[in-house]
């Protein structure tokens, strides 16, 4: 068992110690925890977790060579060039572009890749159109480049938190319909904002 100290965690693969990792004791795994424009890869026993709104969240894995991962993207695309992985992460071309190159990286085969996709929910009343957007992109990307997408739930008014165990592809989707869901709205919000003014510059399983 992992001790809850982040420093007695197992080590993650190299290039993602920034990520958020904790010890989630009630599923008893390691949790590696993706915001807006971030994604993650591993080819242990652990669980990728995020909150989406309009965003849009992968989840790939490799059926055979044991390795997956997540990506949380915001905008559908870019056309610009950008040095900064982490700022271009935030479109789902680039989003999409790393994860599964990661997963190749790590031993991951093409062939082998099956897809899972959540999120796309109308959450910004400003701009109701980002997250019909996003599936639009995302639908029309996996049929271009012919991933095998196996299930997949998006759309919708209600923001939803994604659990993801890579090695098995089981993920849980849980609907967040509390108070809470503010907060979410706002931080699409604001990165939404943030975004703007840097340019101007299978099965899925319901838990309650």
């Amino acid at each position: 068992m992992f001790s809850r100290s982040k420093k007695n965690l197992p080590p993650c693969i190299e290039g993602f110690e920034n990520v958020s990792r904790y010890y989630d004791p009630s599923n008893k795994k390691v949790a590696a925890k993706i915001k807006p424009g971030e994604w993650y890869v591993t080819n242990q026993e652990e669980m990728i977790v995020t909150v989406l709104g309009s965003c849009i969240a992968a989840c790939i894995r490799d059926t055979v060579n044991g390795v997956g991962g997540m990506n949380h993207f915001m905008l559908p695309s870019s056309s610009q060039a950008d040095s900064l992985v982490s700022a271009s992460a935030r479109y789902g071309n680039f989003a999409m572009e790393y994860l599964i190159n990661n997963i190749i990286t790590h031993g991951g085969e093409r062939r082998y890749l099956e897809v899972k996709l959540f999120g796309g929910a109308n959450v910004i009343k400003r701009m109701s159109d980002v997250g019909e957007k996003n599936i639009k992109f995302i639908t029309q990307y996996t049929t271009s480049e012919a991933l095998k997408v196996i299930s997949e739930d998006m759309g919708g008014n209600l923001p939803r938190k994604v659990v993801y165990d890579p090695l098995t592809g089981v993920v849980k989707v849980k609907r967040l319909r509390n108070m809470h869901n503010d907060t979410i709205v706002r931080r699409e919000d604001d990165y939404m904002n943030n975004i703007s003014a840097q340019e101007s510059t299978g099965s899925v399983e319901l838990f309650d």
